[in-house]
């Protein structure tokens, strides 16, 4: 079992085209009265194609950084590199999917699929086969013309996937997406949605509270500290085989190691 220590990590001045580079980050939220770190020098690196996941202690601050690499929020000092270029706004080269699935109740499977493209005033053609394709490949096609109601929560968030993919993002990020979801139902949708983004071939950064889920479905994990978040670890995840479904990975025989590893860490 492999794993980096975050002050061993050089991130700029190598290579970094290809890449997505979090150099640095700081984040501290101020009131009238104080200011509050959240998170303190943070620094990774994310390869094209890689699936890479964020734990830590509940409100160190993951989603904070999710944000942050996504450009929604401005960090107090630090910056984000995608393919060599410094992000200063959301870029159309990430796509993000939340902790709940966010259809709207009044659209039909469809029509929610094409809500981003609409909203953004792109023309629909142009994707039309591509998500057609989508639908049909990944067990949606006879269901377009549902309600999100009429949907069990997994086909809720395979949709959601969908419609994040519609707009043909490089990057896709993952905060807490199966949360919401039973265990039994938990399990058989993460197992599709990494075949999914494996099959499209894109580069993941995932926020979960799950070290299972974390483990079965990465190639690395990120360990934060409690508040002020630090880098503690990155592992490499390893196993004895390569696996093509995170259900697999879960028998594993490194995967208790690599768990009781990550446990021990969270609670050091």
């Amino acid at each position: 079992m492999e794993f980096l220590h975050a002050n061993k990590t050089q991130l700029l001045g190598d290579d970094i085209l290809n890449k997505l580079v979090v150099n640095n980050i700081y984040m501290n939220y101020h009131s009238p009265k104080s200011s509050t770190k959240a998170l303190e020098n943070i620094s990774f690196t994310v390869d094209k194609g890689e699936f890479l996941s964020i734990v830590g202690p509940s409100g160190c601050g993951k989603t904070t950084l999710l944000n942050i690499i996504s450009g929604i929020v401005k960090p107090s000092s630090g910056e984000i590199y995608i393919d060599n270029e410094k992000l200063t706004s959301f870029s159309s080269k990430m796509g993000y999917m939340f902790q709940k699935d966010q259809l709207f109740q009044w659209l039909n499977v469809w029509d929610n699929v094409f809500l981003s493209i609409k909203i953004q005033h792109k023309p629909v053609g142009k994707y039309k086969d591509k998500i057609t394709s989508m639908l049909k490949n990944y067990g949606l096609w006879d269901f377009i013309h549902h309600y999100p109601e009429e949907l069990s929560g997994g086909m809720r968030q395979k949709v959601a996937l969908i419609r994040t993919l519609a707009l043909e993002p490089e990057f896709l990020l993952l905060d807490e997406p199966f949360s919401s979801l039973d265990y039994q139902t938990r399990l058989n949708i993460s197992d599709e949605i990494f075949r999914i983004i494996k099959k499209e071939g894109k580069t993941a950064i995932m926020v979960t509270h799950d070290i299972s889920e974390a483990i079965s479905m990465s190639n690395r994990v990120v360990v934060l500290s409690k508040r002020p978040a630090k880098l503690k670890k990155i592992y490499n995840i390893d196993f004895e085989k390569h696996h093509d479904s995170p259900l697999k990975s879960r028998e594993d025989p490194k995967f208790r190691i690599y768990f009781n590893s990550i446990w021990k860490e969270l609670n050091h």
